[in-house]
């Protein structure tokens, strides 16, 4: 049995908002496993367990730059938020945004290489990056990026500097705009119910069946009448139906009139969504299993023994 420890409740709890006893008893039950402690507590408490889930500690900004049908979006990486509102750092990652979406670099390593020069600092933005963290005191370091490029229409949007989102549409430029705001207010993970990925609709289904066997288990404790299989497969499917409309982008009710969905306004709008790219700084990537502030630390390393 592992060991619960103080500072795993704490993280537990501030993924979930859970009541701290509870997050203990999750752990406990997944033997110290963070995420599927959070699975535990999504099923004895429903939704109110995913709802901070988002929350990262590693500090960083999303930058974008559109040109007409070709632009980029980057994730630049910080170690902690004072730095973030730093002019320097901010030029740099405006600029490296810039760079993708003019040059195309095949990889990050291909972005460092291109040329560029701030504060005295260059060549190239790799030369930048490491002047500017000896001037600073702080690493820093690009994470992500994506170019768009072709004959669909570009809209973006930034929230602040940690949410960035691209859309691609053809039609009217107001509604894009407002898809990409509802994006990064909705965060959906996909266009339509059909597009949600396979292990995401199984793990909600998952869920949904767990949440109906703890309400099963429940009732027959308090000697209460307990549901038929049939009735239960029907409650499970719904749970997973409702899932879909909610994380597909075409389902959501529209932020700015939530008596229409998404496609109804753009229906309305004559305007057809091609895809959207959200970034959320240390969200997206596949592997989430690994503390984001841990990865952070590990470039800082990284960077002090390349000089």
């Amino acid at each position: 049995m592992a060991a619960i420890t103080a500072s795993m409740v704490a993280e537990l709890r501030a993924k979930t908002d859970a009541p701290m006893m509870e997050c203990k008893r999750a752990l406990t039950e997944a033997d110290g496993n963070i995420d599927k402690a959070e699975e535990i507590l999504r099923v004895k408490l429903g939704n109110k367990a995913g709802k901070a889930a988002a929350r990262i500690t590693a500090e960083g900004v999303i930058t974008a730059s559109i040109s007409g049908a070709t632009g980029a979006m980057l994730e630049t990486n910080c170690e902690t938020d004072f730095v973030t509102k730093n002019d320097s750092f901010l030029a740099m990652a405006r600029a490296a945004a810039e760079l993708v979406a003019k040059n195309d670099p095949a990889d990050l390593a291909a972005l460092s290489a291109l040329p560029y020069s701030q504060d005295g600092f260059g060549p190239t933005l790799e030369d930048v990056r490491k002047g500017l963290i000896g001037k600073i005191g702080e690493n820093m370091s690009f994470r992500r990026f994506e170019r768009f490029a072709g004959s669909d229409k570009l809209a973006s949007y930034l929230h602040g500097t940690r949410i960035g989102v691209v859309v691609r549409y053809e039609g009217d430029d107001v509604a894009a705009k407002d898809v990409a705001m509802h994006v990064a207010a909705m965060k959906p993970v996909a266009l339509a119910a059909s597009d949600v990925p396979r292990e995401l609709i199984e793990k909600e289904r998952s869920i949904a069946q767990a949440k109906a066997d703890e309400d099963r288990k429940a009732a027959e404790a308090a000697g209460k009448p307990v549901q038929p299989p049939e009735i239960v497969a029907k409650r499970v499917e719904g749970g997973v139906q409702k899932y879909l409309k909610e994380v597909s982008l075409f389902n959501q009710a529209f932020v700015k009139n939530d008596k229409q969905t998404v496609e109804q306004m753009l229906k309305g709008a004559n305007t057809t969504v091609k895809g959207f790219t959200l970034y959320v700084v240390g969200e997206g990537l596949e592997k989430r299993a690994d503390d984001f502030a841990a990865e952070v630390a590990a470039q800082v390393a990284a960077a002090k023994a390349g000089g």
